[in-house]
């Protein structure tokens, strides 16, 4: 008897170990993600063979079964020596499955890195627009995009998928529900062509117990928006002479029961929650998207400062060339002032000796040079205007000799 409890002992240890390692679980860290983010994913097995290996899958929703189908990672199709594995630059909501040692995956429900960021192709909007609710409230979550199938989902508190037809009405796109428990719970839509949405977490309180909520956005705002947070019951008046705390810490006493922020930046980024009359809501996260500067506008101070310095070296330049053009006009424009100078002074001294020979010749009654000239001048009347005026000058003094 004992021989037998013995080996149905055994036999349960052997069960647990084949169970635990069939039954590996994936953890992600961080389960919420700002968009671009490196996550980690963990394949959870208990006692591992020596030289286990590890396939990694994203699971991809198939309309046609309703269910997920399992593709490989890159880098993930001989499997991996460690039981982790990093995923780069993910932007959007994505679930995913490990597996250890051969062969795919069997049906499972893959874990979530949620995104709280809305995407173009596939997002989710919240009605009230607001992450707090009380129980018995109607909230609708409708899903965006360009698909001709959505569905929404959540996970149950056993961290199962439920989809919307279980749990609500789903029309068209919107799922609309009357929140019966006191439960947070993650929201998300997938569409027919396999997209995920951004994801959003419904914060429920139960009015017996509390009847002070913090209105605040569902989804992530823009770095340099405002933003107005604000403490309201269940009838949804708004508050007065309440306290706001950021971290768990007081930052603000509202008279108005609301805390205004002018510019939101990353560093009010955190939980958030208020306290009226003793009642204190519950924490929510407020998400604050920083947004990245295109190459146009992230050029544009550059050129701001690059413009003025290439237009005053450009200036500069310009003046230089223009006084040196200057410089070398007004050097040649002397030189050949100066070449036209030293050429006519010679000239008029060998025409004043000439002019002085002539005179003397006529004065002793030698007219032999005068005749020279003169035939020359009957021959040739010079070009040079000084020339004239010797010429001239040869008449009139004969005149008077004779």
């Amino acid at each position: 008897m004992r021989m037998g409890h013995a080996w149905l002992y055994v036999l349960f240890l052997f069960s647990s170990v084949i169970r635990g390692f069939a039954q590996d679980q994936l953890s992600v860290s961080p389960s919420w993600l700002s968009p671009g983010a490196s996550v980690t994913l963990i394949c959870e097995v208990e006692h591992p063979p020596a030289g286990t290996r590890f396939f990694w899958y994203k699971a991809v929703y198939d309309p046609s079964t309703r269910s997920y189908s399992y593709e490989l990672l890159p880098g993930s199709s001989d499997g991996t020596d460690e039981n982790f594995y990093i995923v780069h630059g993910l932007t959007s909501t994505a679930g995913y499955v490990c597996k250890a040692g051969n062969g795919k995956p069997k049906y499972r429900d893959p874990s979530f890195v949620w995104s709280a960021d809305p995407r173009p192709a596939a997002s989710l909007s919240v009605n009230p627009d607001r992450v707090q609710h009380f129980k018995s409230d109607f909230v609708s979550v409708s899903c965006e995009g360009n698909s001709p199938e959505w569905r929404v989902l959540r996970l149950t508190e056993t961290g199962q998928l439920s989809a919307c037809s279980t749990w609500g009405t789903m029309t068209g796109s919107t799922c609309t529900f009357k929140i019966n428990l006191s439960v947070s719970r993650v929201y998300w839509c997938e569409s027919g062509s396999g997209e995920f949405s951004n994801a959003v977490n419904i914060t429920v309180h139960d009015s017996l117990l509390n009847n002070t909520i913090l209105v605040s956005p569902v989804h992530p705002v823009t770095e340099g928006d405002p933003v107005t947070l604000s403490c309201r019951d269940k009838k949804q008046n708004l508050l007065s002479n309440v306290f706001f705390y950021h971290n768990n810490k007081l930052i603000n006493n509202g008279s108005r029961g609301e805390l205004k922020i002018s510019a939101v930046s990353k560093s009010d980024e955190g939980f958030y929650k208020c306290q009226h009359s003793r009642e204190e809501s519950l924490q929510s996260w407020m998400s604050v998207r920083v947004t990245v500067p295109s190459p146009a506008s992230s050029s544009f101070p550059v050129m701001l400062i690059v413009g003025p310095v290439v237009g005053v070296v450009l200036f500069i330049l310009i003046i230089l060339l223009l006084t040196w053009w200057r410089y070398s006009q007004s050097r040649n424009s002397w030189c050949i002032r100066s070449e036209g100078s030293s050429q006519s002074s010679s000239t008029n001294q060998g025409l004043n000796q000439r002019e002085s020979q002539v005179y003397n010749s006529l004065l002793h009654g030698d007219t032999s040079e005068y005749e020279t000239i003169q035939s020359d001048s009957n021959n040739r009347r010079p070009g040079n205007p000084e020339d004239d005026h010797v010429y001239i000058n040869m008449n009139n003094r004969k005149h008077r000799i004779h």
